[in-house]
């Protein structure tokens, strides 16, 4: 090879190596590919998602509703033009609260009608409720499952009775509204179903051995009811509340132990109104998860596992913050931890205190 052919070959090489992938480059191409992708899926979400449930003219049916939070999403729903149905077992809860929806019209031509019900005992009777109202307000547009109550204590201290009412309240009394109006909504291919969980459906916690399970049984059925139902147009939202201002909550409160009253506090305590806009405007969407707050957000991404999402960005959004939001769950469960060891060693100290006076 002459010097001048050595010289050309070389010049090809170094010319050639311009076009090598450099660490810097395959980074900067992988940064754009992620960004078209999102720029991609974020344009064609709104394709898959389902179609928003109008309120103005529908018919919402409230387990639940003379108080609390059921009460203010028949309210939210009424100022968006629904006739609202309201289900309670109180009498005389249910004639006031429906004053107070009353007064929420838009229009002249709503109606709020009360039936007095225990949604967890029978069957039959509240088939027959949920015919009575479809029979004056029209088939069931969208289901709010309200009913509910809460219990707090140690484990070895509740009350047998204690495990099998809140399931019964708290599971059965979500089960058999939604059967009573499922078959309807199937028959006009379009409908919302609501289950009101609770982040302590989500996050196992002290003092709530009775009252978690029978939260987080919602959302076992929500996620098989969903798989079920989405041929049918029909979307089931299932809400993960905080800690609400509500009368349920401040009975709560009158019983709950040291290490749950402290847990709880690490978290707010929101208003009724805020967490039913939330939970409404979820439901119209159709999504799945309705959480509440920045908690929430974290509660609901890290425990999404295998439930449905609305939208891809939903489920890009669980891929990308799922690393981060475990990180830190595990100094969320490592303070509640300490919480627990540090009543427990306070107690100790304080029988022994006891012991030697």
């Amino acid at each position: 090879m002459s010097p001048e052919e050595g010289l050309d070959a070389a010049e090809r090489l170094v010319s050639g190596s311009r076009w090598l992938p450099t660490p810097l480059g395959m980074l900067l191409a992988a940064a754009a590919f992620g960004v078209t992708l999102a720029l991609v899926l974020y344009m064609i979400s709104p394709l898959i998602s389902p179609k928003p449930l109008k309120l103005n003219g529908a018919h919402v049916v409230v387990t639940g509703g003379s108080s609390g939070i059921g009460k203010c999403i028949a309210m939210e729903c009424y100022r968006q033009g629904a006739f609202i149905t309201l289900l309670a077992r109180d009498e005389s809860k249910l004639v006031q609260a429906k004053k107070e929806v009353e007064r929420c019209a838009v229009n002249d031509k709503q109606v709020v009608l009360c039936i007095s019900v225990d949604v967890s005992k029978d069957y039959g009777q509240v088939e027959n409720v949920m015919k009575q109202a479809q029979e004056k307000l029209g088939p069931v547009d969208m289901l709010v499952n309200c009913a509910g109550t809460s219990v707090s204590g140690k484990f070895e201290e509740l009350e047998m009775d204690r495990f099998r009412s809140l399931m019964e309240v708290n599971y059965l009394g979500s089960i058999y509204p939604t059967r009573a109006v499922i078959t309807t909504m199937k028959e006009r291919r379009m409908g919302r179903v609501v289950f009101m969980s609770s982040q302590a459906g989500q996050i196992g916690l002290f003092g709530y051995t009775a009252y978690s399970p029978s939260k987080f049984a919602l959302r076992g059925l929500a996620e098989s009811l969903q798989m079920e139902m989405k041929p049918y147009n029909i979307y089931v939202t299932v809400a993960y509340p905080p800690d609400t201002d509500t009368p349920g909550f401040a009975e709560e409160n009158k019983c709950k132990p040291l290490e749950t009253r402290l847990i709880s506090e690490t978290s707010g305590v929101y208003q009724p109104e805020q967490v039913a806009k939330i939970v409404v405007k979820d439901a119209m969407q159709g999504n799945f998860n309705s959480s509440v707050g920045t908690d929430g957000y974290l509660l609901s991404a890290l425990t999404c596992g295998m439930s449905p999402v609305t939208s891809i960005m939903e489920g890009l959004q669980q891929i990308v913050t799922m690393g981060l939001f475990r990180t830190i769950a595990l100094f969320y469960l490592g303070s509640f931890d300490s919480i627990v060891r540090r009543c427990m060693i306070q107690r100790e100290q304080s029988r022994a205190v006891d012991k030697s006076e």
